[in-house]
């Protein structure tokens, strides 16, 4: 039976999206299959939302603090109803480019269903049969559930849903300190909640005084942060009761709304991969460096491989699937190259490698370089002087890793993107003027003042200041 289509994706979040339309604008036949909402987790449950919410929690901070500026303002009250319809209302605006018709004028073929191979060449979707020369399997992952006990027996909210809540809860418990944990955690507090995370440490990934930054705020702000681990969890009455450390006399935390935020697994099961002849775990698919699965014709990217749980990457990382099962030759669709950004405030960018990893890599070849954000004008008028930038550089100056604490880390991290991407030293990104007064104006004060030092260090060093001695 001739297939119908070129290429078959399982999976309408981020990456299935990037990899549908290159193919259609390739001129292939395409289909695009998605079991819930085209858009995925990043659109519903995931970034479109959480940073709604953000934007809304930073307006009521704003609001509390306003006389430190000069402005006086009632008392704030949060309306968690209505914060929840102006969530709606962005990812409404999001998605009104991602609906079945806006795809369909683009030539893809948007198929509803819960998708599941019956053998390597076809897929069953719902009511539909549907052939494909190739696949690409993006299915991305859910919330992790955590190893609690008695967490079958009580309401918790995970990412999934809690942008749905319309009411605020007097005392929110998080369980999990990583991004998703942090965000929300901070956004609740700000809107009025007394919030408790439960974690060793918040953002364990992070440069530890990035970390530092973060609980600092948090805490400022009222929020408690418990170290240790979640133990069990029970109800009383209408309470949550959380039990964390160890021993006979464990802390008891009590709460109105519990949050989950433990992590996320790839979506492997119930997509029949056992019938295309598909290895997987519970960790993911594996792939070789072309996305290519044991299966030579079934392609996977994004989160379902259980690396990198990024939208960005996920969307990279398909659109190179979707390129090497279309075109002739390959490209890797794996780099060392993947920032992050989680957008607590102040904001944590990062991209390469922290100190740690690179002294481990090449050992004592490796320089540590740092900026005061308190030092850059634009965030000291913004009130933003908590923060800095630190950057980690080989003995040479070329850049091996860089990472951000400020309100607009996100935006201000892409030159050094950049600079690892084309092996730049830190003195290439000296020689490029920036505009002033922005947050980016700090990247040129750090590298201007790496490049002096470099030249006027040794003996090289020593000339250039006899010979200006001789010049004045």
């Amino acid at each position: 039976m001739t297939p119908q289509y070129d290429l078959a994706i399982i999976g309408a979040g981020s990456g299935g999206l990037t990899a549908a339309n290159f193919a259609a604008r390739l001129g292939v036949r395409v289909a695009l299959i998605e079991e819930h909402k085209i858009g995925g987790d990043c659109t519903w449950t995931g970034c479109v939302p959480s940073k709604a919410l953000l934007k809304a929690a930073k307006v009521a901070h704003e609001a509390r603090t306003a006389s430190h500026y000069g402005i006086r303002v009632a008392p704030s009250v949060t309306d968690m109803s209505a914060v929840r319809d102006y969530i709606r209302g962005a990812i409404g605006r999001v998605y009104r480019f991602e609906t079945p018709e806006e795809l369909a004028r683009q030539s893809i073929d948007v198929i509803p269903g819960a998708a599941h191979f019956i053998d390597p060449l076809t897929i069953l979707a719902g009511e539909h049969t549907v052939r494909a020369k190739t696949f690409l399997i993006a299915t991305g992952a859910r919330p992790a559930a955590p190893a609690l006990a008695g967490i079958e027996d009580v309401p918790y909210q995970t990412y999934e849903h809690i942008f749905d809540n319309d009411a605020l809860p007097p005392r929110l418990l998080v369980v999990g300190g990583g991004p998703i944990g942090s965000e929300l955690a901070q956004a609740y507090q700000r809107l009025g909640s007394q919030v408790t995370i439960v974690a060793r440490t918040l953002l364990p990934k992070e440069e530890p005084e990035a970390r530092e930054k973060i609980e600092q705020a948090f805490e400022r702000e009222g929020g408690r942060l418990v170290r240790g681990r979640a133990k069990s969890v029970r109800r009383d009455g209408s309470e949550i009761v959380l039990s964390t450390g160890a021993g006979h006399d464990p802390e008891q935390l009590r709460g109105d709304m519990l949050l989950i935020a433990a992590g996320r697994s790839p979506s492997v099961s119930g997509l029949g991969l056992e019938k295309a002849g598909v290895k997987y775990s519970a960790k993911g698919i594996p792939v070789d460096n072309h996305l290519r699965t044991n299966v030579p014709h079934i392609y996977a990217a994004g989160d379902v491989l259980g690396g990198y749980q990024f939208t960005h990457f996920a969307g990279w990382q398909a659109f190179q699937a979707a390129r090497n099962a279309l075109l002739p030759g390959h490209s890797s669709g794996f780099t060392d190259v993947v920032p992050w950004v989680t957008f607590t405030d102040p904001e944590i960018a990062h991209v390469g490698l922290t100190e740690e990893e690179a002294r481990k890599q090449f050992g004592q070849e490796v320089q540590a370089l740092r900026w005061e954000m308190s030092h850059t004008d634009r965030a000291v008028c913004e009130n933003d002087e908590d923060g800095f930038i630190k950057v980690v550089t080989s003995r040479d100056g070329t850049v091996l890793g860089a990472t951000i604490v400020a309100g607009r880390a996100g935006e201000t991290i892409t030159e050094f993107i950049l600079a690892l991407r084309h092996h730049w030293k830190i003195a290439d990104l000296a020689g490029a003027i920036h505009a002033y007064p922005t947050y980016s104006t700090a990247v040129q004060q750090l590298a201007a003042q790496a490049a002096i030092d470099t030249l006027l260090s040794g003996t090289s060093g020593r000339l250039l200041l006899g010979l200006s001695k001789l010049v004045r």
